[in-house]
């Protein structure tokens, strides 16, 4: 079992989400009589994520990144324990899903993810559409980006998140990860936030996959392949 968790959450501009996604962390964490630590990643934020970060007693660490792979790594870099968890700021993990990712590591596995739920009052298009996605991602031992859990050690050794890319990130630390060993997904959920299937529609995220798809990883290696996530419409 490990010594000691360092969830790290990278967070630019979520004062909106990130309250419940610490509170949620915490009363999960402080079940496991575990010592722990909480880094959020804040980057480049011009509102108060900082702020409600340290209200909730997270160790604030303030960079000017905007690229998710490196915000991830600068976290990594700071935390002290031997395993790390990477949330998103908008994304609730609870209880049975920690618990699920430490015992794969005990069991022997290198990293893993989670099983992805959106929140309850997500549009009906949405549910479907992540369900879809998550099946893929479950069926190709795929970490999804708001939970993916790793041996410190061996995230050293193969040099943490990619910064070449600006996005699915997620996608190249799992293959790296499963060279090394057990790669594991978690049959308990986390919950994230629907926030962009309300604020884009159907048309503008479809459209925005397939164009992903076309210009295939290449493309990824620019902030301009997804300006949905960078310059995020916020509710």
């Amino acid at each position: 079992m490990a010594t000691m968790i360092s969830f790290v959450i990278p967070a630019h501009n979520e004062e909106a989400v990130l309250g419940a996604t610490l509170q949620a962390l915490l009363k999960a964490a402080r079940t496991l009589a575990q010592e722990f630590e909480i880094i959020v990643v804040d980057d480049a934020s011009t509102d108060r994520t900082g702020e409600i970060a340290q209200l909730a007693e997270a160790r604030v660490l303030k960079v000017n990144l905007r690229q998710i792979s490196a915000v991830r790594n600068a976290g990594a870099s700071a935390a002290r324990g031997d395993v790390l968890i990477f949330i998103d700021a908008d994304t609730l993990v609870y209880e049975p899903t920690l618990r699920g990712a430490l015992a794969a590591l005990e069991s022997g596995a290198v990293g893993g993810g989670a099983r992805v739920k959106l929140e309850a009052n997500a549009p009906r298009w949405a549910k479907i559409f992540t369900a879809l996605i998550v099946m893929l991602f479950f069926r190709m031992r795929w970490a999804a980006g708001c939970f993916v859990f790793a041996r410190r050690d061996v995230f050293e050794r193969i040099g943490g998140f990619d910064q070449q890319y600006f996005l699915a990130e997620e996608l190249f630390i799992s293959k790296a990860l499963k060279r090394h060993g057990k790669f594991i997904i978690v049959p308990d959920a986390v919950v994230t936030s629907a926030r962009k299937f309300r604020t884009y529609t159907a048309r503008d995220l479809l459209g925005a996959l397939i164009s992903l798809l076309r210009g295939g990883p290449g493309s990824w290696k620019s902030r301009d392949a997804a300006p949905w996530w960078y310059e995020a419409r916020r509710e």
